[in-house]
Parts: structure tokens; C-alpha cells; sequence
């Protein structure tokens, strides 16, 4: 496991914690990356394979994501060492041993992602009194009920129209990764006319050129079985989602799906990042050159982290959701403009737009 000190640089992190109870078997790692816009909302996301060195990446990703859509918050993320598909009872007691580890972590307001759900912010919130992404019950505004993530994207993906010869009407989309962002995702984009030809996830890939129904397949996944299997398309393994031929590409499952190995098999006109961190440097490098659009993560994305501050700060699902799409369609015609009239990637103009955020924020902090 890399050390701390590797991966800190001027912005952060701040505190990074090691959390460990033989009891329960908790193994997790919580990154409080940078505090300076105020206390920091991240997700604590659950899988058998994290490390420090992902936890760290997307505590910044959140500093910056948090920092570009304006809210009053730093950024942090925590991962848990499990499976999180455990029998519920054990997984309720692995959360509630995490909750109370962080209890007094109070510069950290922890929310869904990868692996926990309204369900496991339930327990948190119960243990703690601080989470977000909670039930509707509990006050929360559920991010995976309304697809808080996926309806930002689709925002963005209409708004990159205005940024090249790009139309949405009759769009291609191919989603790799089809959980609760990009179920989401193929929704309302399909609403706002674009056309799903293929879906992924852990177990294969479904394809069909003249486009999925969507809403029926949504089902079929809601049901708990693998989209290859659904009936409407053809069946393919699950790296084939990246040999289809589409207008728009969208990762939404784990980190780092697109590299320098697999990059030029990428048949998109543009790359619209669900995901954290989903594609490497040297692959976005790469796509650059190609002229493939990217539409960085921290940008695109950040519709989950705008709803949890709205439920945070005591509004309503309609205020989340109008915030969302008048943030992200902002900030990403802010960094395309940016990245045109520089010549840089958007990741790159993007970076600096946040990062002068997280600077001026710093400069009003007090440091003691």
C-alpha cells in the first residue's frame, strides 16, 4: 500500500485515516483531501480490491468537482474493504462499525457510491447524525431513485451540442457500466432523443444498432439479471462495449476503464465521463489527438454531489434538480470555451478552473 505522503501535494489531502475492527473485520481508509470551501460531502464507496492510492484520487476528484460546481463544501471519499453484495445483516454491521470509527470525523459528510446506497447512509446517519444520499423517509432526496448523476449527464451531453456539429436527436449511446448511473443515464438521454445501442456490465455486454428499449431493460436489470441476458439485443462479452461504434461513449462503473492498451479501439465521437477518474491521462492524451471530445468527470458527474448538498442544506428534489442542470451546463460550456480559446484538453481547462477555486478558497481559511 502506497504511503500517504506519496500522493499529497499543495491542496491536499489534509487527514487521511486508517480505520480497522477485528470484530466486525472493518478494513477502510477515509482521504479528507481539502476543507477550505467548508466541511467536505464525498461517497464511501465498498469493494474487495480499493486502495489508498483510488481512495486518494477521488477524494481530490471530489475537491475539485465540489470546488467547480460552487458548493460550500471540500472533498473527501472513504472505501471499505468488502463485498458489497454480503448477506444484508453482515453488511449493516460492517457500516454501522464504519459509522461509529468515523463519528468524530466531523469534517467529513459522508454519501453513497459504488457498493453502499440510501440504505447503508441510512445506518451512517443513524450512528453518526451526518450523511447524505438518504432515504425519502429520513428527509434525503434519494440520488439512485431520481438518477441525480445520470440526469446531470444527460445535461451535459445536450449541452456539448452547442460546442461542435453534435446533435443529441438520434444520438448513438453506448453505456459501459449500466447501474444506477447509467441506467439513469440511457433514460434521460433516451427522453431527450438519443438512441441506446449497447449496455454493459460485470457480465457481458448487449448490443442492437437500431437501439435497446430502454425502459424494459432497466427493468430486466432492476430484476437482477445480467443485460446480455435481456431478449433484445445480441449478447457479447464484456469488453465488447468498448468495439462499438457509437456517437457517445459513457463509463460509468470503476476507475481507469480506458488506458493506453485499449484506447484506440474507441469508436466515439465523444466521451461523456460517468465515472470517477474512468479514463487515464495518457488515454485521454491519446483520444485528444484522435479529436474524440471529452467531457471530464469532475464536470459531468457532479450531479450526485449537487443533490446531496441541496438535501444537506434543507431543499427540495425540484431545487436539486434545477441546480444540477444549470451547474453542469455552466461550468462545462465554461470549460470548453476555456479549453478552445487555450488550446488545451477540457480535463486540463477544466483542472485549472477548479483548482483556482480551491486556491481562492484556501487564501480566506485560516491555517491554525
Amino acid at each position: 500500500m502506497s504511503d500517504a505522503f506519496d500522493i499529497a501535494d499543495e491542496l491536499g489531502p489534509e487527514k487521511v485515516f486508517y480505520l480497522h475492527d477485528p470484530g466486525t473485520q472493518l478494513r477502510a481508509i477515509v482521504v479528507i483531501d481539502n476543507v477550505a470551501a467548508g466541511p467536505a460531502i464525498g461517497g464511501t464507496r465498498m469493494a474487495p480490491d480499493v486502495s489508498l492510492e483510488e481512495c486518494a484520487r477521488l477524494a481530490r476528484s471530489m475537491t475539485l468537482k465540489n470546488a467547480a460546481a460552487g458548493l460550500p463544501h471540500g472533498g473527501a471519499k472513504a472505501v471499505i474493504f468488502a463485498d458489497p453484495h454480503q448477506p444484508t445483516a453482515d453488511k449493516e454491521r460492517l457500516m454501522r462499525a464504519y459509522a461509529y470509527a468515523i463519528r468524530e470525523i466531523t469534517d467529513y459528510i459522508p454519501g453513497p457510491d459504488m457498493g453502499t446506497n440510501e440504505i447503508a447512509m441510512a445506518w451512517v446517519h443513524d450512528m453518526t447524525g451526518r450523511s447524505v444520499g438518504l432515504p425519502r423517509e429520513l428527509g434525503g432526496i434519494p440520488l439512485d431513485e431520481i438518477g441525480a448523476t445520470g440526469y446531470g449527464l444527460a445535461a451535459a451531453v445536450e449541452a456539448a451540442q452547442s460546442h461542435g456539429d453534435f446533435r443529441l436527436q438520434g444520438a448513438r449511446i453506448a453505456i459501459q457500466g449500466f447501474g444506477a448511473v447509467g441506467m439513469h443515464a440511457a433514460r434521460y438521454l433516451a427522453q431527450r432523443g438519443a438512441l441506446l445501442v449497447a449496455a454493459s456490465d460485470s457480465a457481458g455486454t448487449l448490443v442492437r444498432a437500431e437501439g435497446l428499449d430502454v425502459e424494459a431493460l432497466i427493468d430486466w436489470k432492476r430484476g437482477g439479471h445480467p443485460v446480455a441476458e435481456f431478449t433484445g439485443g445480441e449478447a457479447r462479452k464484456r469488453d465488447a462495449i468498448i468495439d462499438v461504434e457509437c456517437d457517445v461513449w459513457i463509463p460509468a462503473a470503476r476507475p481507469d476503464v480506458i488506458h493506453e492498451g485499449n484506447v484506440d479501439r474507441l469508436r466515439a465521437g465523444i466521451v461523456a465521463e460517468g465515472a470517477n477518474i474512468p479514463v487515464t491521462e495518457a488515454a485521454e492524451r491519446r483520444l485528444a489527438e484522435r479529436g474524440v471530445l471529452v467531457l471530464p468527470d469532475f464536470i459531468v458527474n457532479a450531479g450526485g454531489v449537487i443533490c446531496a448538498a441541496v438535501e444537506y442544506h434543507g431543499g427540495s428534489q425540484n431545487e436539486a434538480l434545477r441546480r444540477i442542470e444549470e451547474k453542469i451546463r455552466h461550468n462545462l460550456d465554461e470549460v470548453l470555451r476555456r479549453a478552445k480559446a487555450e488550446g488545451t484538453m477540457p480535463r486540463t481547462a477544466a483542472h485549472d478552473m477548479a483548482r483556482e477555486r480551491v486556491c481562492t478558497a484556501m487564501r480566506f481559511r485560516r491555517r491554525w
